[in-house]
């Protein structure tokens, strides 16, 4: 038999709108499968649980079971960036109604997540194969229902690393029968100590994580570039900046900066302030895309599946002469036309408002320069590669900033030498919370 892994138990119940058990909104597309794909899900719908499992037990919704797992290799401690195949084991009362998805997130001890395996198994996901080849809405009752899901442990993941499943559709989450980890309808069961991880307490290295407030209903943000609501007061702060190279300060650096965050259900609310003694600007105010990184910017990277894979994430700078640079990318670095561009593929547009107050004048020697502010708020329409945009409160991305001179900069998540300001791995971790400010 499989030996045990420690287990965290943490299940519990809520409310659930009777609308969603409907499948009134939003289902996701029915997937076509061809003889040899309906083979690979049969195989996995069996009448008993497997007598090697790990026993567990999570119930969602009245209707779903997790009884157990499966861990290959099933060992006592696991090494950042090796491959795991973990395989849940759903008991089926009854199926839950079309649309509902199951989740599963990588989460440290504080339920951040680490990494979104939602679609990392061939239940849920397969080449050639558009929407989930076996929902839940599809499992038959009285069966058990074996989901293998593929795992990488990041090369950052800290020494308790956990698994939290559940249920959702759209903006809800199926409940939990029991108590649920951090108030977020969903089941941590499975620890997997990682060893050799970065310890996080290691100043300079470890990528930074923060949570983000949610603007307070009816609370709105006037993009004007002085950051004079009072719910600036209450954001989260990402910086003060630091060396991208060392993860150490930068203080004799021709530029500091920080940023700030707010978010609500229709927009996400960045702003930078930038200490920068000599603005430059230089480009032409109706410029497209000009090349912001070789004078005066911020840049925001955005990877919205918070897996820090470089699959699917975004660049946007906005330079104190207010114009804009933002492009989508496939992978690291990719597209790419050659040294003068296209960079990825600059047609997407992030749809942003921004304004920039200025601290100083640009291009001008004769006075004293100090910095200048950047207010941008960008719809989550957006995000149109983003499994999930808007975020649910509980959810995490990968995001940094940076403010630059000339190519070069300081940044809230130090790069290491892991690469360009592109490394994905290396963004910080941020979770969207359900905590409203005014």
């Amino acid at each position: 038999m499989t030996p045990p892994l420690p287990c965290l138990l943490t299940v519990a119940a809520a409310l659930w709108c009777a609308a969603a058990m409907t499948g009134c909104i939003g289902d996701p597309p029915e997937a076509e499968l061809s003889a040899s794909q309906r083979k690979i899900v049969e195989r996995r719908i069996v009448a008993q649980a497997p007598s090697d499992m790990v026993r567990a037990s999570a119930r969602f919704a009245d209707r779903l079971e997790l009884v157990g797992y499966r861990l290959s290799p099933a060992t006592p401690t696991y090494k950042p960036g090796s491959k795991v195949e973990l395989t849940l084991v759903w008991k089926v009362d009854a199926p839950l109604a079309s649309g509902w998805l199951a989740f599963t997130h990588l989460v440290d001890e504080r339920g951040r997540m680490l990494a979104n395996l939602d679609s990392h198994g061939p239940l849920r996901a397969m080449r050639g194969v558009t929407g989930v080849p076996f929902p839940p809405s599809k499992w038959t009752a009285g069966k058990h229902i074996l989901d293998p899901i593929n795992i990488t442990i990041p090369a950052d993941a800290p020494p308790k690393t956990a698994i939290a499943v559940g249920f959702y559709r759209g903006r809800q989450r199926a409940p939990v029968v029991g108590k649920s980890l951090d108030g977020e309808q969903r089941a941590a069961l499975i620890e997997l100590p990682v060893r050799g991880s970065q310890p996080a307490t290691q100043k300079g290295t470890a990528v930074p994580s923060i949570d983000v407030p949610r603007l307070a209903s009816g609370v709105t943000i006037t993009i004007d570039g002085l950051l004079d609501e009072p719910a600036w007061s209450a954001a989260t702060v990402a910086g003060p900046f630091v060396s991208p190279a060392t993860g150490k300060p930068a203080p004799r650096g021709p530029v500091q900066g920080s940023a700030k965050l707010l978010y609500d259900d229709t927009n996400l609310y960045v702003a930078f302030e930038v200490e920068d003694h000599k603005l430059r600007g230089g480009f032409a105010v109706d410029a497209t895309d000009p090349h912001l990184w070789t004078r005066d910017t911020v840049e925001i990277m955005v990877d919205p599946d918070g897996d820090g894979d470089n699959r699917d994430y975004y660049e946007i700078q906005i330079s104190p002469q207010n114009l804009v640079f933002d492009s989508q990318f496939d992978r690291y670095n990719q597209p790419r036309g050659g040294p003068n561009g296209p960079f990825g593929h600059q047609q997407w547009s992030a749809k942003l408002d921004s304004a920039v107050t200025l601290r100083g004048s640009l291009d001008d020697d004769s006075d004293d320069d100090h910095g200048y502010c950047v207010e941008a708020q960008i719809p989550w329409t957006s995000f149109h590669k983003a499994r999930r945009s808007p975020p649910r409160a509980g959810d995490s991305w990968r995001l940094n900033f940076y403010a630059m001179v000339n190519n070069g900069g300081v940044a809230w998540s130090p790069i290491l030498g892991k690469g360009n300001f592109h490394r994905a791995s290396r963004f910080g971790r941020v979770r969207w919370t359900a905590r409203s400010v005014p």
